[in-house]
């Protein structure tokens, strides 16, 4: 019996030791929206510790209070790191923060707003200004052509 109970606390303790979440090197750039969005997962963050301290802290649900501390310390550092950034200079060119719509060789047309690290969602529509693809088209303007994963494609719309 004894060891059963030293098992399931072993498995408490190395839940309870979230790894921190990795937080980037690159410059934290972020759009309004993009902040508002960490300021929100902050504020979530905040209600979760205070929850789970309610809760009893360390002697409660354990890891409920590292998931909590782990995502307060992820996000209170984005926050204070954010870089709120908006297009600037030329508004023909492709910069962060606009939207640029793309034509592959194959014919398919792609929209994608270039945005910080952490708002970056390819399947809604967005990408990091880190990805390749941002890296590829930044500085262009329509009509330019860029080489994106060894294919082409030719810049065809570009929104503010």
């Amino acid at each position: 019996m004894a060891v059963a109970f030293t098992r399931e606390e072993d498995y408490e303790a190395q839940a309870a030791d979230l790894p921190d979440r990795p937080i980037s090197t690159h410059p934290n750039l972020v759009t309004a929206s993009g902040l508002a969005t960490i300021e929100h997962e902050l504020a979530q963050a905040r209600a979760a510790y205070g929850a789970a301290q309610a809760e009893g802290g360390i002697s409660g649900d354990r890891t409920a209070m590292a998931r909590a501390t782990r995502d307060l310390r992820y996000w209170s550092s984005r926050r204070a790191s954010a870089q709120l950034t908006e297009p600037d200079g030329d508004p023909a060119t492709v910069q962060f923060g606009r939207t640029v719509a793309i034509e592959r060789e194959d014919g398919r047309r792609q929209s994608f707003r270039i945005v910080g690290e952490d708002e970056a969602d390819p399947a809604k529509g967005s990408v990091s200004y880190l990805s390749p693809l941002a890296r590829a088209l930044m500085g262009k303007a329509v009509g330019d052509v860029a080489l994106v994963n060894g294919a082409e494609v030719e810049i065809v719309d570009l929104d503010i």
